[in-house]
């Protein structure tokens, strides 16, 4: 029996000005052949469907496509919620969806749901667990001291009936930490995992007692400890920490308990690339390719350049984002600011910040910009 495994998929997403429902409709267009191809009888859907909690038109119509195609084809799909994902908006429909082999889990009752999957002379147990906190576990199990989330997933198998004797497989959306080190992180889940600390990371012994583990949660495709322990990642590179991903699905082949994986690569529409150097050296002919790829661009140049933006779009239309890095970009990198503290007027406290940013003083002008944009956001009064 096969398994594809995906996660991170956030539909609607953007990046920078640029819509990305295009790039997704092609990478979900190409897994839908690589599950032709495999003969999949499964997907695994591990979190973070949608981008955000209220997804676009747009998006939730991309979803229904692919899983209308997953349904037209008898492939069943077991789908959980992530963080990015509101669990009302997930689970509407999903008992109409069962009936199409949909089987989605999308907000935790105090029970890890369990469905039976069957093909090819083959039974497995494909157990549910949508993105949860401690918080919201000790609700269920009162007697159980649950402080992190470690001790929420753990008492949640514990209350699980689970027969070690068959083949079982967990879809999660969690951070899950291996003996010495944490996985490797990549957009933006792992800028927020990084901040928290402790108290999310869970022992990935905590699940043992599966034979394969399909996670959600970090982009970067990885194995946690073992190879049946894993991250799919994000199908498409989402941030510039992302840029040296290669992107790839896994298909998990189950025969008596022995689980397999094979890393499948994912080409996108467009690639996202960051390029460095300076300007006249990177839109040099000679330099210039794949011009419709989505460009982060550093350039080195000592000098600002005047409409920058626009002249990079003339050769790359999609340039994302440029910024700098020079003698000035790394002297602002070192600058202390928190002299700038203290009883001070709001007017101050910009002056002093941009004489330390730019070495000169801010212009009435500009002073006047930022107060107005302070009081629009409330941290500034008409006194400043």
């Amino acid at each position: 029996m096969k398994f594809l495994h995906l996660g991170d998929l956030h539909l609607g997403k953007t990046l920078g000005d640029f819509d990305l429902i295009p790039d997704q409709k092609y990478i979900l267009e190409s897994i839908l052949e690589i599950i032709k191809k495999e003969s999949a009888d499964a997907v695994l859907i591990a979190g973070d469907v949608y981008d955000r909690s209220v997804p676009s038109e747009a998006a939730t119509e991309l979803l229904d496509d692919f899983l209308s195609s997953l349904a037209s084809n008898k492939i069943k799909t077991y789908m959980i919620s992530g963080n990015h994902d509101s669990d009302d908006r997930l689970n509407f429909g999903s008992r109409l969806f069962e009936s199409n082999d949909i089987f989605i889990s999308s907000k935790f009752d105090g029970h890890m749901h369990k469905y039976v999957c069957e093909g090819n002379g083959e039974k497995v147990n494909v157990f549910l667990l949508p993105f949860v906190k401690a918080s919201q576990v000790k609700h269920f199990y009162e007697d159980e001291k649950i402080e992190t989330y470690d001790d929420a997933v753990r008492a949640i198998i514990k209350h699980t009936d689970i027969d070690e004797k068959e083949c079982n497989i967990l879809v999660a959306h969690q951070f899950v930490a291996g003996k010495s080190e944490d996985p490797h992180l990549a957009g933006s889940e792992g800028v927020g995992t990084q901040s928290v600390g402790l108290v999310e990371k869970i022992g990935y012994d905590c699940f043992d007692i599966f034979d394969y583990v399909a996670l959600g949660h970090i982009h970067s495709p990885q194995k946690i400890y073992r190879e049946t322990i894993r991250y799919s990642g994000s199908p498409l590179k989402y941030s510039l920490s992302e840029v040296n991903d290669d992107k790839s699905v896994p298909v998990i082949t189950v025969m008596n308990k022995e689980v397999e994986v094979k890393k499948v690569p994912l080409r996108p529409k467009r690639d996202l690339r960051h390029i460095k150097g300076k300007m006249e050296v990177l839109l040099d002919k000679k330099n210039i390719s794949d011009t419709d790829d989505l460009i982060y661009a550093t350039l080195t140049d000592e000098e600002t350049i005047s409409d920058v933006m626009g002249i990079f779009q003339q050769v790359y239309p999609n340039t994302v984002k440029i910024d700098y890095d020079n003698s000035h970009s790394r002297q602002v990198e070192q600058v202390d600011i928190s002299d700038i503290a203290g009883n001070k007027s709001f007017s101050e406290l910009i002056s002093e910040f941009y004489r330390l940013m730019y070495g000169c003083e801010i212009s009435e002008e500009e002073l006047a910009i930022m107060k107005t944009a302070a009081r629009e956001v409330g941290i500034a009064d008409e006194t400043d």
